[in-house]
């Protein structure tokens, strides 16, 4: 996939991730679903998970691996979103997506996951796009829902005891598949 920066509406810019970026990442990531800083925001899941979201080794292995880029996304020089992709056949996967808290509400996350799909289907002739939410975040789900996603009522496990994950504060946790055609 061509690593060069690609601008769209709102002044945005796309590029892949380097190593440099990890450390800015991983705080953009934290800051989006943990802690008190992810209140500032509507994607906060800190009341449903404590701990981390992600770390570095994490964040480092999605831009190192030869099928995923971790897509990041800058306003005036300055990293405000990222998500990652990965090619898994004739589907893309979708994933780690924050946006800055400060930022939210604003419409960046309709432009980032448009630009999103439009490089899988571009790189790599998705079908499909493919994300995992945790089944309890209702109005996550209903927001992608509004961006052409549907459930599926496929469920995976919540890796209970992993806390590289976070630390669970309910037991009912468990991640739905969202699969969206993409023309």
């Amino acid at each position: 996939m061509d690593t060069a920066a690609t601008t769209a509406a709102g002044g945005l810019t796309f590029r892949d991730a380097t190593d440099a970026d990890v450390d800015t990442l991983v705080a953009l990531i934290e800051s989006a679903y943990r802690g008190d800083s992810s209140r500032t925001g509507w994607t906060t899941e800190a009341d449903i998970l404590e701990g981390q979201r992600t770390d570095p080794e994490g964040v480092l292995a999605v831009i190192k691996s030869p099928d995923s880029r971790l897509l990041t996304v800058e306003r005036d020089g300055t990293v405000v979103a990222c998500c990652q992709l990965e090619h898994r056949g004739t589907h893309a996967y979708f994933g780690m997506f924050a946006v800055s808290p400060a930022l939210q509400g604003a419409g960046l996350g309709k432009v980032i996951i448009a630009e999103a799909e439009r490089q899988a289907r571009a790189a790599w002739d998705a079908t499909e796009m493919h994300m995992t939410v945790i089944s309890v975040r209702e109005d996550l789900i209903a927001w992608y829902e509004r961006r052409g996603y549907r459930r599926t009522g496929r469920m995976t496990p919540f890796p209970y005891g992993d806390e590289r994950f976070g630390i669970p504060q309910r037991d009912d946790l468990q991640f739905e598949l969202l699969v969206k055609e993409l023309d």
